[in-house]
């Protein structure tokens, strides 16, 4: 039997990075327990409204946010407040697979197509690989806005 995984980020502002991680995966926030939103809903709001009425307090609302891929298929995300800063290079990152399929200057344009999204949401970019077969179709890594080094593949 396989098992269900949740990937979990350390970070200084939760909510800031699962909604860059949002707009990146095209997950979704989900509704808190009970809740349920209709398109368009704000997640976040309805969050707020929640975690008052059960009394957390308002400097602690923001010690964690989830996102979830809307059809099922993704890992959950999830993000946990920390007060140290990131101090190394990641062991375990993600690659954003963007280009499926494609090969060559096909793929290496796809790549930079949604290397210019991520950076206008927030990400920077750091290095590019030219293709190398047969080990490598190339690849492009970025770093989201805390920090975090992931790859478009």
């Amino acid at each position: 039997m396989s098992r269900h995984i949740q990937v979990t980020f350390d970070a200084h502002d939760p909510r800031a990075l699962s909604a860059f991680w949002r707009e990146a995966l095209d997950y979704v926030h989900p509704a808190p327990p009970g809740v349920e939103l209709a398109e368009g809903d704000d997640a976040f709001a309805a969050w707020d409204v929640f975690l008052e009425r059960i009394g957390v307090p308002e400097a602690q609302r923001n010690s964690s946010s989830a996102i979830e891929d809307p059809d099922g298929q993704g890992p959950r995300l999830f993000f946990q407040q920390v007060p140290e800063d990131k101090v190394a290079k990641n062991r375990v990152h993600i690659d954003v697979r963007a280009a499926p399929g494609l090969q060559g200057e096909q793929r290496m344009a796809a790549l930079e197509a949604e290397c210019d999204r991520l950076v206008a949401l927030g990400a920077k970019r750091v290095s590019r690989f030219e293709p190398d077969p047969p080990m490598s179709g190339g690849f492009i890594v970025l770093t989201d806005p805390e920090g975090n080094e992931f790859c478009l593949d």
